[in-house]
């Protein structure tokens, strides 16, 4: 099976996400090193933080031209929380911040309003809008998965959006085109249901 690359750029539990994966029976390296994201089979960009260090840290180490590279490559990739938010046009935290542009889109806060706590933290049910989506792949039909973010992407194209979460309005809580797949939520903290996600991309 081809070689699964998770990225290391300084931000987020990167052994969280290595332990899931050999948890599914699947063997997964953590690298900083461009050349190795680029020439992987899969790619696991993972993050905790905030959009605008992180996009720059992306670009100082070569990494965010190596997640392109591998992307126009038509190689799996999949993208989880920060690393969601990082796949689109622009990041409004800390004020405007460019992304990597892979998909076009806005990543905005949650509006504050009574009675809702930000960041969004803890469990939610996910409605799923593209049952054909691989990562989706036995699961129940309306799955249960951690969150942790203040932050969430606007597509402008909502054809993308796999699956939306409520808090309290609907927001876009994944993503999937092509090769290209990306959630909000953690798998790596979804218990069952996130470990079958894994196991969905890791068999790609």
């Amino acid at each position: 099976m081809a070689e699964t690359v998770i990225v290391d750029y300084g931000m987020g539990n990167l052994r969280s996400v290595q332990k899931a994966f050999e948890c599914v029976g699947h063997s997964a390296v953590i690298s900083g090193d461009p050349r190795q994201v680029a020439a992987a089979g899969k790619v696991v960009l993972p993050g905790v933080g905030a959009f605008r260090d992180a996009i720059a840290r992306l670009r100082e180490s070569g990494l965010a031209d190596a997640v392109r590279r591998h992307i126009d490559r038509q190689q799996p990739f999949l993208g989880i929380c920060l690393g969601m938010q990082l796949l689109f046009t622009r990041g409004h935290e800390d004020g405007l911040h460019e992304g990597l542009g892979i998909f076009r889109g806005d990543v905005i806060r949650f509006t504050p309003s009574p009675g809702l706590k930000i960041p969004h933290m803890g469990w939610n049910t996910l409605r799923i809008t593209q049952p054909n989506c691989p990562l989706w792949a036995g699961l129940p039909p309306e799955p249960a998965v951690y969150f942790v973010h203040s932050y969430f992407p606007v597509p402008e194209s909502p054809e993308i959006i796999a699956a939306e979460a409520d808090y309290p309005t609907p927001f876009c809580a994944a993503v999937w085109k092509d090769h290209i797949f990306a959630t909000q939520f953690h798998p790596e903290k979804s218990q069952r249901i996130g470990l079958q996600m894994l196991r969905n991309f890791a068999h790609l």
